[in-house]
């Protein structure tokens, strides 16, 4: 394979920003014809988020007054006591290796998270600490799939639960969602979609990037049905567990005990405790999985940061007030930003029940007279990059088109940042959807 640009006639999906500058170094690339990188390369593409984020960088530098929606990170700073606990750890010269899987103190304050918060039971050879719930994930699927595996996925998805699949080895199965159904799966679209063949289920709740949740009985009514699948592992993202509004939380390895035995827990420090740089995700599941995926992260970054994994035992154990805080302000500014967006033409506004972003579905300004003229404008085809691009260049707002989820029709708010930003921004993408009309 030779590398230059993303491959004429291929459309970009979704990872991450840090995308723009993989962008920039395969560019550079282009002047050696003769570089050969993997095929696997091939199997994915870069974040459909490119064009939005260098555009919104290229307008910044030029003085512009960008508003951006595309973090999805908590504007918060890390609580004191967290900082603390890993300022002293430097101090005290606690700066070496440690065990791959993680310094024994995290992984007794994670069993302890789980047992409190969960109800789970694990011991310390079922606990892996990584450096970033995804590298949990590529753990995870690097450890399970052969080649050819089938894993099943609800849609709209988190960016990358696709390209790190496909770079297993394994091939993706979607279950498209809708608006109407609120982003949610029933037994039925389980029962149909999931098989013998199936290898992995996926379940994100809350979601990104819709902030749907499953209530307890909904999450029964899907345990349920995953038992009906023996063979089946699943493995679940609960990395807003925290962030929930008006829903009670709860994940199926609690709500089954047959399933319990075959359900990995993905969840960590970022969302709930606003410690995103500080890259620390952690694992509970069968001791065979664990076993394997503490393998694969030997011969990969090897132990998480060392002072980092002591300020996640201070965030586990201590008492958890600031994060309820954290929790208030984010529902608040969930309220404001489904206020400030709800009521539009064209615009259908799903009100998330947890994490911190809102997915509006705009496949009803299709209908506008404005829409085609936008398109010709944007020179895109995807519903999605029409919209985000002319609000960009029009407006000066930056989203994530929604094709970056697997739902064309839609795109990605995150509203982790001030009311005063949620205004502005949010009123100038009120004038934009009413200027189509």
């Amino acid at each position: 394979m030779c590398i230059c640009s993303t491959p004429k006639g291929r459309t970009p999906r979704g990872v991450d920003a840090h995308d723009v500058h993989l962008l920039d170094a395969l560019s550079r690339l282009s002047i050696r014809p003769h570089m050969q990188l993997a095929s696997r390369l091939e199997l994915i593409e870069p974040s459909p988020t490119l064009a939005i984020s260098a555009r919104a960088a290229e307008l910044k530098a030029q003085g512009k007054d960008i508003v951006g929606f595309g973090a999805g990170e908590p504007d918060f700073d890390t609580p004191p006591h967290i900082k603390a606990a890993a300022i002293e750890a430097l101090n005290q010269g606690f700066t070496k290796y440690t065990a791959v899987s993680g310094i024994p103190e995290l992984k007794q304050a994670i069993i302890a998270k789980f047992k409190r918060d969960n109800q789970l039971d694990y011991k310390a050879n079922q606990i892996i600490i990584s450096t970033g719930g995804k590298q949990v994930l590529y753990n995870f699927f690097l450890s399970v799939l052969n080649n050819g595996d089938e894993v099943v996925c609800p849609a709209p998805y988190w960016v990358s639960y696709k390209d790190i699949v496909l770079l297993a080895g394994g091939q993706m199965k979607l279950i498209h969602t809708t608006f109407e159904s609120g982003f949610k799966l029933t037994p039925a679209d389980i029962e149909k979609n999931v098989s013998a063949k199936t290898k992995v289920f996926i379940l994100n709740s809350p979601s990104n990037p819709t902030g749907a949740a499953y209530t307890p009985d909904e999450i029964r009514a899907l345990a349920a049905a995953l038992e009906k699948f023996p063979d089946l592992i699943v493995v679940t993202d609960d990395i807003y567990e925290k962030l929930t509004y008006g829903v009670e939380f709860l994940n199926v390895a609690t709500a089954s005990e047959k399933l319990r035995p075959r359900t990995v827990v993905v969840n960590g420090l970022s969302k709930a405790y606003s410690m995103t740089g500080w890259r620390l995700g952690y694992a509970g599941g069968p001791a065979e999985i664990i076993a394997a995926m503490d393998m694969i992260q030997g011969q990969s970054t090897s132990n998480p940061t060392s002072f980092s994994q002591k300020g996640a035992v201070a965030a586990l154990n201590a008492e958890q007030q600031c994060v309820e805080d954290m929790r208030r302000v984010f529902e608040k500014r969930r309220d404001l930003a489904f206020g400030l967006l709800s009521g539009l033409k064209g615009l259908s506004v799903f009100k998330p029940q947890g994490a911190f972003y809102l997915f509006p579905d705009i496949a009803g300004l299709k209908a506008a007279p404005g829409w085609a003229d936008l398109a010709k404008r944007t020179g895109e085809t995807d519903n999605g990059k029409i919209f985000s691009k002319g609000l960009l260049d029009e407006k000066l707002v930056a989203v994530v088109p929604g094709s970056a989820f697997g739902y064309e029709n839609g795109f990605r708010i995150s509203y982790a940042t001030s009311d005063a930003q949620i205004e502005k921004g949010l009123g100038r993408i009120r004038e934009f959807v009413q200027a189509l009309w």
